[in-house]
């Protein structure tokens, strides 16, 4: 049986809610649908989310560029639809500049269902003009002040070929950096850029060093880490069971050391890189989620879950409501358990207390907010692994409570999953069955008992395989 004990007055490290800083999307031209827009603006009120992010700002379908004879013409109408829609709901965009439009590519390769441009621009002065002619227009649209804020990244995943199918990809990939971030700074220096953007936390050293060396800028370091990258064979399921199990921190603290002091961003992260993958519908990827980001708190300086919304069409948008995908909600609008995830680590305070105590798949996080304790416990293994129901007991010292509160997210608490799966897996739900999978959603609350122990707390916790709960305990007393 599991123990946790922790002195309820003992010193306390900052934990900084990083999980918050941004959230995945497919690609821009999605945020101009009514029920994106929608889902987003519930998981900003939900969740806390400070800016989105999403591929093709430039694409295809965000229509930017055009020729007219042999005339370049620029339009920015439907970006403008998008970011006033982003900034009415709350939330800012994180930017990713990409693709290259058509009018401006070198080539005609293309990535995903929506045809992204891949290619390099065929003549630097118009890309140059370009993203010159797009940053005055937030600027004057925007004000100064607010796109400041606003992380600018430069593409997406140089380091793999099917988002940078180029000779020397590094170096075709600095070429563009350099082209790109003298031109951001030459419209206002005090813009927010950075990269390599790479998948599996690559070129981190190159980049910097790159940066450093030409005196370019680089404000921050982004880069992208999922389970799956750590095998390189087989199966999403092989490949999770070839993970282990700090994968994402161990990346993490690499990445910083390599950063040269600037903030670390991980602006793609999920429990797996598989868009069919049937755990992001389960109780799973909701464990996986609270567990990794309590092991980059205090590290890296902000994440973006891939993504908020199953209304996702990379490789099409699949018709039935639960089918892998990457989002906290499914297409209809529906939380998964990782939704309910990031709604418990939303409460979690922003003071992280010691905890004694191990368990080869439970673990025990503690949190002060205010005068209250929270307590996050998971239980998670990845495949392969055994992972059992835990009676988990936690100690609390040093503390008197009023009273706790229980909210769990597990197979038969916040799992949307097994509802729709029991009404027969209707691939059009009506919107009686909606309503009913909605409610089937909520992690919902009930009283936990507290018993006292010594000077003291004591109290336990049955966890499912792959469960996660918080404890919200309210002091009366705390000795300082």
């Amino acid at each position: 049986m599991p123990e946790f004990t922790c002195n309820a007055n003992g010193s306390a490290t900052p934990l900084p809610h990083h999980w918050q800083h941004a959230v995945g999307s497919g690609h821009a031209a999605l945020g101009l649908r009514a029920d994106w827009q929608a889902q987003l603006r519930r998981a900003h009120r939900d969740l806390g989310f400070r800016h989105v992010r999403f591929h093709g700002v430039l694409g295809p379908d965000m229509g930017v560029a055009t020729r007219l004879g042999d005339d370049l013409v620029l339009r920015f109408q439907h970006v403008d639809a998008l970011y006033d829609a982003l900034l009415d709901i709350g939330v800012r965009p994180l930017v990713e500049l990409s693709f290259v439009p058509a009018a401006l590519a070198s080539g005609d390769a293309t990535v995903f269902d929506y045809g992204g441009v891949i290619s390099p621009p065929a003549a630097w002065a118009e890309w140059e003009r370009l993203v010159g002619e797009l940053v005055r227009h937030w600027i004057d649209r925007y004000g100064a002040d607010e796109v400041r804020q606003w992380p600018i990244e430069v593409w997406n995943e140089p380091n793999l070929s099917a988002f940078w199918p180029v000779d020397d990809p590094q170096a075709a990939y600095f070429e563009l950096y350099r082209h790109t971030v003298r031109t951001l700074r030459g419209v206002d220096e005090q813009l927010t850029v950075g990269g390599p953007v790479s998948s599996q936390s690559a070129w981190i050293e190159p980049f910097v060093r790159f940066c450093e060396r030409e005196g370019l800028p680089a404000d921050f370091v982004s880069t992208h880490c999922y389970p799956t990258d750590a095998g390189d064979h087989g199966d999403t399921t092989d490949r999770l069971a070839a993970s282990p199990r700090d994968y994402m921190a161990d990346c993490a603290r690499g990445v910083v050391a390599q950063a040269g002091g600037r903030p670390v961003l991980y602006t793609e992260y999920c429990s797996s890189s598989d868009d069919r993958d049937p755990r992001h519908d389960e109780p799973y990827a909701a464990a996986w989620l609270a567990r990794t980001a309590m092991s980059v708190a205090g590290v890296v300086a902000g994440t973006s879950w891939w993504t908020f919304s199953d209304v996702f069409t990379e490789h099409g948008m699949p018709a039935e409501p639960f089918h892998g995908g990457f989002g906290l909600m499914n297409r209809l609008g529906v939380p998964k358990p990782s939704y309910r995830a990031m709604e418990l680590l939303r409460e979690l305070g922003d003071a992280r207390l010691e905890v004694a105590g191990r368990h080869p798949t439970v673990e025990a996080f503690v949190t002060r907010r205010g005068q209250q304790l929270v307590v996050l416990l998971t239980n998670h293994a990845k495949p392969g692994e055994a992972v059992s129901a835990e009676a988990v007991d936690v100690v609390l010292r040093d503390v008197r409570v009023s009273g706790a509160v229980v909210r769990r997210v597990d197979d038969d608490h916040g799992n949307a999953k097994a509802v729709w799966q029991a009404l027969g897996a209707p691939t059009y739900p009506t919107a009686e069955q909606v309503a009913v999978l909605e409610s089937a959603s909520a992690s919902g609350t009930a009283a936990l008992p507290v018993h006292r122990d010594g000077d003291g707390v004591r109290f336990r916790l049955d966890l499912p395989p792959h469960g996660l709960a918080t404890v919200t305990l309210t002091t009366r007393e705390v000795r300082r």
